[in-house]
């Protein structure tokens, strides 16, 4: 079994779920504790590629930050290097499809807060930002930590926007499930197996400890 693509899926995971847990709940904050005009828009702007097709995800992508774009152009202006068919782009792909996951669970655990708590804190002197961070964030840490494990797996295991975005370059851009799909083409079986239990023993823990920090409390 070819460890390289496995590390490089690890390396993509790890920093699209930061980036993600920054940008997810930064959003989910916004939506938990705000009200104004066309939230509910919003939120399904912000979780639609949760089920949008692949092609149409990393279609999006592609116009949005390939190299004829405004973000793609500047960013290998700044950089020297583009954005697609880079690990940049792998990270990219992965981040878009952990975002949504990161915002709908966290935004739900966060408005699972009991609201009379947050008051509390404000009478007593507490702004916006430091009751939020003092008690609401703390309160719902077990479901925001419950995201972020889901959204690692989904980044590990994403294929089809990696794809479009990054490519299927051996040693750059190819992640383990790449790696299962050019292995499985050229009938090597056990490296396709090897990197497929990996992959599921990695998801199913996730999974697992999701569930685990989801569920009420006694």
């Amino acid at each position: 079994m070819a460890s390289a693509p496995l590390l490089l899926s690890f390396e993509v995971a790890i920093a699209a779920t930061i980036i993600a847990a920054i940008v997810g709940v930064a959003l989910a904050a916004w939506l938990a504790n705000s009200r104004f005009p066309g939230r509910d828009l919003v939120d399904v702007l912000l979780t639609a590629p949760m089920v949008l097709p692949p092609t149409v995800l990393g279609y999006y992508l592609l116009v949005s930050i390939g190299r004829n774009s405004l973000i793609g152009a500047a960013f290998e202006h700044v950089t020297g290097s583009t954005i697609v068919f880079t690990r940049t782009g792998a990270i990219v792909a992965a981040t878009v499809g952990a975002i949504p996951i990161v915002v709908k669970s966290s935004r739900a655990a966060l408005e699972g807060v009991d609201p009379i708590l947050i008051h509390a804190a404000r009478t007593l002197g507490a702004t916006p930002a430091r009751a939020f961070l003092t008690v609401q964030l703390p309160l719902a840490m077990r479901g925001i930590t419950a995201a972020l494990m889901l959204a690692f797996a989904r980044s590990l295991g994403d294929f089809g926007v990696t794809l479009m975005i990054a490519g299927d370059i051996p040693g750059e851009t190819q992640t383990a499930s790449l790696a299962i799909y050019d292995a499985i083409q050229a009938h090597r079986d056990a490296d396709a197996l090897g990197l497929a239990a990996v992959l599921t023993a990695i998801a199913v823990t996730m999974l697992y400890g999701a569930n685990r920090l989801a569920a009420p409390r006694a």
